[in-house]
């Protein structure tokens, strides 16, 4: 891992990375002229254009010059939507203009991860008010999470978030993951302008969802009436999303005119990704690169657990200097990486037999694990657990990617059901869905791979104990064992299971303000 990181950073140069060029904006687009055109007219189109008086050209190149170097007018560079009028968009500025301290704080959180979403827009020739969209969903907090259930900077649900490729496990929940999510969302938001051809329906389905929106437009059309954001009929977080966008708009547009103050943001990166070979402890990784355990988690918030685990995250975001400390320090370091591993549960265990089985006390594997009182640890199931010399492999990916803890209370008994493939045969995954378990246990009932598939009448044995209960994949809030404190487990945000992208609200670092906009 060192040496492929010491490469990958020394082949970058020094610590500190001059910022990249922008090109050149195109200020004309020839036009192709038919080959009938006149030959003065061919003439007229290929001569050169006339230079622009010393003044203006000078004007021309401050202005560049500025918009290379400045994040905030490369930002108001690319709006391109319309804008969107009315007392709403009024409320809302005077809401923010009210709490500056408040601005303050979300532009300055916001710009570490500005700049790689201003890029990601503008690669995808999006408009540059998407950009915007986070400080709206959750105040560009990666780690926000709403009663709703969403979770992340941009606020996806648990199913939209799979939908998108969002993996969500014991070990890890990508809807917190920057780079992840911002890729998620913004695929997210051109299916939606696909569909609806109109940002503001797009962006009234990101937050109520597609089918919602979609229904509300033919209810207007079979009655006749206009199909426009302001002419349906929504709930009023839904009315109030476009109109808060187009206030934060506003305020980056003309700050002063509002009496705020932006957080001066560099056209520069604020991070660079850093390969990760081998688990690591998130304490760990977060000392050698000399950064505060809470800096390293705004930047690498995705991880459920004191572990990253190489197979599921094969990469760290780091500031630069601590990107190239990072790699020295770790060149240096002699000790074990790793304190912790996965350990997937045999059959259905109590928690004591299972802590007896790999050799530790019951109220650690409760406490890493957040396994409640008078549960079951079902067959299958991923623990957390410390390693030792029998297990100092790093986790394997299908462990990594697919880790589920699931629980059913003690006092209901197990059943075994026994059942034969269709015709077609049966995956592994097809059962597991069916009968709500995880992958790993159907694999483990039938000595089969995750990945595997069941032949036409092949015999398939589930086996069930009531209603499964799917643990929620956290650190539990209370005080660390010797083992989370070297690894940094305290104060990790939940993942959860839930259901469809509408009622949202950002509890952790979206401020709470009048009729619950910005929820999805």
């Amino acid at each position: 891992m060192a040496v492929a990181l010491a490469a990958l950073l020394l082949s970058a140069g020094c610590a500190t990375v001059a910022p990249p060029e922008q090109p050149e904006p195109v200020l004309a687009t020839p036009v192709a002229l038919p080959e009938s055109a006149p030959a003065a007219v061919a003439d007229a189109a290929s001569a050169p254009a006339p230079a622009l008086p010393a003044p203006l050209r000078d004007q021309r190149e401050a202005r560049q010059a500025a918009v290379r170097s400045d994040l905030w007018l490369r930002v108001r560079e690319g709006f391109a939507m319309p804008d969107h009028e009315g007392d709403l968009v009024r409320k809302w500025e005077q809401w923010y203009a009210r709490d500056p301290a408040y601005v303050q704080r979300m532009t300055e959180r916001g710009g570490r991860y500005l700049y790689h979403i201003v890029e990601e827009v503008q690669r995808r020739g999006l408009p540059g008010e998407l950009a915007l969209l986070p400080f709206i969903e959750s105040a560009f907090n990666p780690q926000a999470h709403s009663r709703a259930s969403a979770s992340g900077m941009w606020q996806f649900m648990p199913a939209t978030g799979q939908d998108f490729e969002l993996r969500q496990n014991v070990f890890r929940d990508d809807r917190r993951d920057v780079l992840a999510s911002t890729r998620a969302a913004l695929d997210y938001l051109q299916r939606l302008h696909g569909r609806f051809d109109d940002w503001h329906l797009a962006l009234a389905a990101y937050n109520w969802g597609q089918g919602n929106v979609a229904r509300a437009i033919e209810r207007n059309r079979r009655a006749g009436k206009p199909t426009d954001y302001q002419s349906l009929r929504m709930p009023q977080e839904t009315r109030e999303y476009v109109p808060k966008l187009q206030a934060v708009k506003n305020i980056v547009m003309r700050p002063a005119a509002f009496s705020l103050q932006l957080a001066p943001l560099e056209n520069h990166p604020f991070f660079m990704s850093v390969p990760v070979d081998r688990d690591i402890d998130v304490g760990l990784a977060a000392e050698l690169a000399g950064l505060g355990l809470d800096e390293f988690q705004q930047l690498n918030p995705q991880m459920n657990k004191p572990v990253i685990l190489a197979a599921g995250t094969p990469q760290l975001l780091l500031p630069y200097d601590n990107a190239n400390r990072f790699v020295r320090e770790l060149t240096a370091y002699t000790g074990p990486l790793a304190s912790w591993t996965a350990w997937v549960a045999p059959r259905t265990l109590k928690p004591a037999d299972a802590a007896r089985l790999i050799g530790v006390s019951e109220d650690e594997l409760r406490t890493v694990n957040a396994i409640p009182p008078r549960m079951l640890v079902k067959a299958g199931s991923t623990l957390l657990v410390p390693r030792d010399g029998d297990m100092d492999a790093d986790v394997a990916e299908h462990i990594a990617d697919h880790a589920r803890l699931l629980l059913a209370p003690e006092d209901r008994p197990q059943r075994t059901v026994s059942f034969k493939a269709g015709r077609r045969g049966d995956s592994v995954a097809a059962v597991a869905r069916r009968y709500r378990v995880s992958r790993s246990q159907v694999a483990a009932w039938n000595g089969v791979t995750p990945q595997a598939s069941f032949k036409a009448g092949q015999a398939i044995v589930v086996k069930l104990q009531g209603a499964p209960v799917i643990a929620k994949a956290k650190v539990a809030q209370q005080a660390p064992t010797s083992r989370q404190a070297r690894s940094g487990t305290a104060g990790k945000p939940k993942a959860t299971a839930g259901s469809t992208p509408s009622a949202r609200r950002a509890q952790a670092g979206a401020k709470p303000g009048p009729a619950r906009a910005g929820a999805r």
